[in-house]
């Protein structure tokens, strides 16, 4: 459950999923405003050429068996202690990140983001089957049938269309990546140096 921010300058966009969530404290350090713009990841590598990184680093002994161990580190040192890979991974997100800006529209998005990080990374789910995706939310206190029909909403898919492709012409190759004004920062590993210039150079 990922999405990339496209704002104006003097404003940090950003993704949002166990990445952001784990290092909220640089916003609450900083006294930065987060916006969420959602896309999808998947348009993202098309566009660019790229894959994710266990596919991309396959041949490479030893590189998948490390990043998996950075990612244990990660969630030991945010606190993550439910994090699990997703027996279903790779997930189509079209479902969620359509929802995503369907929810968005009238609500703070922050509390979908969580229950959908949850449902992917937590419980696992395999949240591109339109019946999980509405049984799932349901559970989670929201309306799951209104959520799956509103990604069928034209409107929808043509706003995370346009902001897939907004992305991608900011120069966005992948989640998470943030952006400070015009400054891109990419990666979980990152964000120290996000707020580096957050402090000094914004």
């Amino acid at each position: 459950m990922l999405s990339v921010a496209l704002l104006r300058p003097g404003v940090v966009a950003g993704a949002h999923g166990v990445e952001a969530v784990g290092n909220a404290e640089v916003f609450e350090r900083t006294g930065a405003e987060l916006k969420i713009t959602p896309c999808l990841l998947g348009g993202i590598f098309k566009s660019t050429n790229n894959q994710p990184p266990m596919m991309s680093f396959a041949g490479v002994s030893g590189k998948n068996a490390m990043f998996m161990r950075e990612i244990e580190r990660y969630c030991d040192r945010h606190g993550f202690s439910q994090f699990a890979m997703n027996p279903h991974f790779p997930v189509n997100t079209l479902l969620l990140m359509r929802a995503c800006v369907a929810y968005g529209r009238d609500n703070d998005v922050a509390p979908y983001i969580e229950a959908g990080v949850k449902m992917m990374w937590e419980d696992g789910l395999k949240m591109d089957d339109p019946e999980v995706f509405v049984a799932s939310f349901n559970a989670a206190g929201f309306d799951g049938q209104a959520l799956l029909e509103a990604t069928q909403d034209p409107d929808v898919k043509a706003e995370l269309v346009a902001n897939t492709q907004a992305a991608v012409d900011r120069g966005v190759f992948g989640i998470p990546t943030f952006f400070v004004g015009e400054e891109l920062f990419f990666g979980k590993d990152h964000i120290e140096e996000m707020e580096w210039w957050l402090n000094n150079r914004a």
